[in-house]
Formats: C-alpha cells, structure tokens, sequence
C-alpha cells in the first residue's frame, strides 16, 4: 500500500516575515543613504572601518550589516564584510550602473503615502476619489521619477534601440519621455533618427539634460503637455509608449491608442514595454505583482498581453505581439499599423 505524502504543518513564518517586510525597505534606504555599499566597495571591510567612514556607531552599523547579509546585499566572513555582485553593479555609488537613487522616487512620502489606507482603496478598487493624485498637471513626483529612476531604464532603453532603430532617417515620438532614454537611445543607435518627447513641460527639462549629455540635443525636440491632449503631428516610424498604459482603464487607453495610430506613418511600429503579467495574473511575479502598484492610480492596472492586444486591435492596429526583454522584468508589445 503506497504511503500518502506527509502534510506539512502550518507555520506562522510568512505572516510574521511578511508584517515585518518594511524592514528590509527601511534597512536598504538607511545603506544607501549612509553610503555603505560605496564605502566597502572603498575597501572598509571591518565593523570599525565602515562605522567610520559612514559616520555611524558600531552597534548601528553591526545590526545593519548583519540585517543585510541575511537579506543578500552583503557578505560576512570572519567578522568582515564585502558586497555581493549585484550590491557592487547597482549599489556602490562608483559604479556606472548605480541604481541607488531609485530610493528617491520608490521610498518617497507621495508613492508611499498612497497605501496608508490600502484597505480603502482595496474596497474602493482603485485611489480614493480625492482628485487626480500623481496623475495630476506637472506634478513634481514625475521630476523625481525621471531623476531617481533613468539607471533603471538605461539598459532595456539600448535594448529597445539596438533591435529597432535601423540606420535609415526615422522619426520617433517618445510618449510620457520621462527621463528621455528611451528615445534618446534611438538617437544614440542611429545618427539619422529625430526624436520628440511629450511629457509635462517640469520633466521634459531631464530629458533635455539627458539628450545634451548625450550628445543628441540638436535631433531631441519636446512637445509639452498632456498625451490626451496635444497635437502629436503624423507620419513617425516609431512610436514609444513607455510605462504609460498602466496607469489608465482600458477605455482611457483606447482613447490615446486610436490618437497614436492617427500618428504612425503607414508602415510604422509602437513599441510599448510594460509590466505584463501572464493569464493566470500570477506569474511571473515583478510584473503580476505591479498590479498592486497601480491601485494608486483611479483606473490603472497591470495588463496582460490578452487585454493590451484588444485594446491595440480596438483602436485599429493590424497586428500585435509580446517579446520578451530579458533580463529586464518586463516585456514589450510591439505593434502594426
């Protein structure tokens, strides 16, 4: 008679760890903002060196760094400390990859704040009605977002660019530019493409920083304003629409799809990465889990790849597909007029 498989008892240990994940949040903010991870980078790899050079007490800096050597970002042999691999790309200060500043734009009071009352919006099914919160006119977060969060998108941005941008002359509107990687990367791959970047006039000042940085300011153009509500012109070859769709309904989308579609020359591309979850809305986690990130928006949501080609097909595009972005967690739609 074959035996039946044991059944694990229940353990409280997810609840617990979970009501206490803060933690790790407010521990990686406090390295950052201390410089921790530059400074053993520096090579301060005992308890006393680090607790000087981040000016912090010995007692303090113990905890933390042991708090982060359990939670992966460091390394402890022999009562000394060293950064993991992916502590010394994206957290060391020095490091062309530094993402630090993500902290800035992810840990802010305002992207915070919006899940003080997350039982509410829960119930509600989206933000309170309170007014149009982050997606209000020139709100100062998106400064910070373009800012803060550019190391993030730099490398699906060339990406993006190395697979589309060709050689020959080409027009490309950025919508929602942000930062302006996204198309500043299409100038940077072919010499002969212009790009136009819509976004609030407040963060369309990065942008141009960031195409001047790059030596591309002469082919980067902004329109200010609304995507809803400014003139896009027509006939661009490519169209990008950057982590945009997510904070809208469907219906909203389909409004700004259709104007998009009058804008794209006939044999044109849009181009859309986003956190797009499978089916089952489960997998795979980073980008199933954003849909509780965008129920601080009144309408938005993490789509799949089902519910973007409809609303593509809804507003006139011929033909869609998902490709993968790998080893960015997300995906892309890529779409025919």
């Amino acid at each position: 008679m074959a035996s039946s498989p044991q059944t694990q008892a229940p353990s409280p240990a997810i609840v617990f760890d979970t009501l206490q994940a803060y933690q790790r949040s407010v521990a990686l903010r406090a390295a950052i903002d201390l410089d921790l991870f530059t400074a053993i980078a520096e090579g301060n790899h005992t308890l006393s060196a680090i607790a000087a050079r981040i000016k912090a007490s010995e007692k303090g800096t113990r905890v933390l760094c042991d708090y982060l050597t359990m939670t992966g970002f460091l390394v402890k042999q022999s009562g000394q400390y060293s950064l993991t691999p992916d502590s010394a790309a994206f957290l060391n200060r020095q490091s062309p990859a530094y993402m630090g500043t993500m902290a800035n734009f992810l840990m802010s009071s305002t992207i915070a704040g919006m899940f003080e009352d997350i039982t509410g919006v829960i119930r509600h099914g989206g933000a309170l009605p309170s007014g149009d919160g982050v997606l209000e006119p020139d709100h100062a977060i998106w400064v910070e977002f373009a800012r803060s969060m550019a190391p993030l998108m730099q490398v699906p941005a060339e990406s993006i660019a190395n697979t589309f941008a060709g050689s020959k002359p080409i027009r490309v509107l950025d919508i929602s530019a942000g930062h302006g990687l996204y198309g500043i990367a299409f100038a940077k791959h072919n010499p002969s493409a212009k790009i136009t970047g819509v976004d609030w006039a407040n963060v369309l000042e990065v942008a141009k920083e960031n195409a001047a940085k790059a030596g591309v300011a002469d082919r980067y153009s902004t329109i200010p304003g609304s995507a809803f509500d400014v003139d896009f012109g027509s006939g661009y070859d490519v169209i990008l629409i950057p982590n945009f769709l997510h904070h809208f309904d469907p219906a909203t989308n389909e409004t700004l799809l259709r104007k998009v579609h009058a804008a794209l020359a006939p044999s044109g591309i849009v181009i859309t990465p986003d956190f797009i979850p499978n089916e089952d809305r489960v997998s795979p986690p980073r980008d199933a889990m954003f849909s509780m990130q965008m129920l601080s928006t009144p309408g938005g949501d993490a789509y799949t790849y089902s519910e973007l080609e409809t609303m593509f097909r809804n507003a006139g595009f011929s033909r869609n597909e998902m490709r993968e972005l790998p080893p960015f967690p997300q995906r892309l739609v890529v779409s025919q007029k």
